[in-house]
């Protein structure tokens, strides 16, 4: 009936797996529990403890090889139609978080998803910057998604096997290739529904390595829009460069933010990080990329 697929790395998965175990058991269906790790480089005992709990499997890969290929590895493995993805550092916010899936199985629909919360209470300041970005970005009602239904985080996914495999084929491990499913999803016209069914993320990484991993997220958009891998206004940082472009502000706007990039990255590491300045951070990245500045 359902495959549970996680993939890990450097991380104790066992608290989730034991959670998502125990809302399966108590509905009495088919299902599996497969977690995969890649290759980490922390010792976490408890995950070997995983294979104790039926219908679980555990197995470390001996040479690292990203998530995009860990999660392939993963779904061509899984024994049942449906696969739900989750991270290794999220928890289901209900406790019927299965059986809320469960339900939709009979439904017309590939992929769904269940959306992504954050912890109401403010981390430290290294890492407030990744709370921020979650709560106003990412962390949206069912309502606000279905405005942009294309807008997947694959950290809280349940799709089909096949629809899986056909859109994830062939896709790099690079950072940021969420935007990249979702627009195969588009492209390929696959019907996305998105319901209440939350998972909080809690493992958040230092407001330096965010900013880095944003970056490099443009890379990769840059990269697969020159492979023709993603149309050139999908995602709403493409879009208003285009707008830009049309109203011949571009070098303009590139001018206007260089000058403050300094102070943007210190406001965006500090207690108080502006989101705004962060879309321009990245605009500025793109600019300079598309442009080859």
């Amino acid at each position: 009936m359902i495959s549970i697929l996680i993939p890990t790395y450097n991380y104790s998965i066992f608290p989730l797996v034991k959670i998502l175990h125990e809302q399966c058991s108590v509905l009495n269906i088919p299902f599996e529990i497969s977690v995969l790790e890649d290759a980490s480089t922390k010792v976490f005992t408890e995950n070997t403890e995983i294979v104790s709990l039926k219908n679980t499997s555990y197995r470390k890969l001996e040479t690292n090889v990203g998530r995009t290929k860990t999660r392939n590895l993963l779904a061509e493995n899984a024994q049942y139609n449906w696969l739900l993805f989750l991270d290794a550092d999220t928890t289901p916010v209900n406790d019927n978080f299965i059986e809320k899936y469960i339900e939709e199985l009979n439904q017309i629909t590939s992929v769904v998803f269940g959306g992504i919360q954050y912890s109401q209470e403010k981390p430290t300041r290294e890492y407030l910057l990744r709370w921020v970005y979650g709560t106003k970005r990412e962390s949206k009602s069912v309502f606000e998604r279905n405005k942009n239904p294309y807008y997947i985080i694959s950290q809280n996914l349940f799709i089909e096997k096949n629809t899986f495999l056909q859109i994830n084929k062939h896709l790099d491990n690079s950072y940021g290739m969420d935007n990249i499913f979702s627009y195969r999803l588009q492209k390929n016209g696959m019907e996305v529904k998105h319901i209440d069914n939350p998972v909080y993320h809690h493992g958040l990484e230092k407001g330096s390595v965010f900013l880095e991993k944003s970056l490099m997220a443009i890379d990769t958009l840059i990269y697969q829009e020159s492979k023709n891998n993603i149309s050139e206004n999908f995602t709403s940082l493409q879009k208003f460069y285009l707008k830009l472009k049309r109203m011949h502000l571009v070098e303009f706007t590139y001018k206007i933010i260089d000058p403050f990039l300094i102070k943007m990255k210190h406001n965006l590491c500090s207690e108080k990080p502006n989101i705004i300045l962060l879309d321009f951070y990245k605009l500025y990245h793109y600019i300079k990329l598309k442009h080859g500045k």
